[in-house]
């Protein structure tokens, strides 16, 4: 079964990702092979913070289940998450508007690169993120739709414990216990530096 998170980072900031790793968007291959494989190389350089959160909400589209697992803290109430997480998705669904409105705003500049020898690199890596902001967009607005089901995790609650009293020295032991339990990679990435 998936399992979605929703914990804080080390800069107090919520991140929703989910158990499975980030991994390249998969596209059906075309001509220009080439360049869609160099965007894609540059579409994983992006921050595996950036990476995990639009992939968890495109992964989301694939849960047939009507409530969705997440695992959080548990320091705050079960009412004040679930508000929370509902006005973090109201937030993360109005960014990804505003970032395809941005993109699509940019796509016709990517013409000014044609004069350079090659495949237009620039146009398929804008094309690339396009996509991946509209599946997150979609994921987003289907996440809204489920039940939530927040589980509490004991070693989530330690985790932002630590990052509450600023305990730097227990993040590396904490977050390998984390990702032992739950199977995760990189998670350091993702919530520390």
């Amino acid at each position: 079964m998936l399992t979605f998170f929703f914990i804080r980072d080390h800069k107090h900031n919520y991140r929703f990702f989910s158990s499975e790793p980030a991994k390249a968007i998969e596209l059906k291959r075309s001509k220009a092979k080439e360049a869609w494989e160099l965007a894609k190389k540059k579409l994983m350089l992006l921050p595996q913070k950036t990476l995990r959160q639009e992939q968890a909400f495109y992964r989301s589209l694939k849960i047939k289940d009507p409530s969705i697992r997440i695992l959080y803290s548990g320091i705050t109430g079960e009412h004040k998450i679930n508000h929370g997480f509902h006005f973090f998705l109201h937030r993360q669904r109005t960014r990804r508007i505003i970032y395809l409105i941005g993109e699509t705003l940019l796509l016709p500049l990517t013409a000014l690169t044609m004069p350079v020898p090659g495949p237009n690199v620039t146009f398929y890596a804008l094309a690339l993120l396009m996509i991946t902001h509209w599946q997150s967009f979609i994921g987003v607005r289907a996440i809204l739709k489920k039940d939530h089901n927040f589980i509490e995790s004991a070693l989530v609650a330690e985790w932002e414990a630590a990052v509450k009293s600023r305990a730097e020295a227990a993040f590396p032991d904490i977050l390998a216990r984390i990702e032992k339990e739950f199977g995760l990679k990189g998670l350091r990435k993702v919530l520390w530096k």
